[in-house]
């Protein structure tokens, strides 16, 4: 499988060709349909699974990557439904240990789904809107 553009810039994943023309996928559709070979050209160092990924909305990317289990959504969503939240809280509400929870924090932040905000005087964090716009979408579905 390949990555293709054609003459108007979009991107497709290119799934059979033939001799006229070939059969291609919309990444951002999942919609097949056949393209003459003349209006598309193969892009060259693009892997067709990041292809494929994009059809999906950055927001839901960027959760999808900085959580790798349920306690770690939990915790996005949680910030996402009740930030902010102040250290002392989240770590008195969730029982995780000091280490565990600044590590999830510390992916959260470099992935840019929490800042750090003040809760009650206290230092803590909040879901960043791309966290929220994230979270939303797959509640959507």
């Amino acid at each position: 499988m390949q990555t293709v553009r054609d003459d108007e810039g979009r991107r497709y994943l290119l799934l059979k060709r033939s001799s006229e023309s070939s059969r291609v996928r919309d990444p951002e559709t999942g919609e097949e349909r056949f393209l003459a070979n003349d209006v598309f050209e193969i892009v060259d160092g693009e892997s067709p699974l990041v292809a494929a990924a994009s059809g999906v909305p950055k927001s839901v990317r960027r959760v999808l990557s900085a959580t790798h289990d349920d306690r770690s959504l939990g915790l996005l969503v949680e910030l996402v439904d009740r930030g902010p939240l102040s250290v002392v809280d989240l770590l008195d509400s969730y029982g995780l240990c000091e280490s565990d929870l600044l590590g999830l924090l510390t992916e959260f932040r470099a992935a840019g789904l929490v800042d750090e905000a003040e809760s009650y005087g206290e230092r803590g964090y909040d879901a960043t809107e791309l966290a929220r716009e994230g979270v939303a979408r797959i509640r959507d579905d």
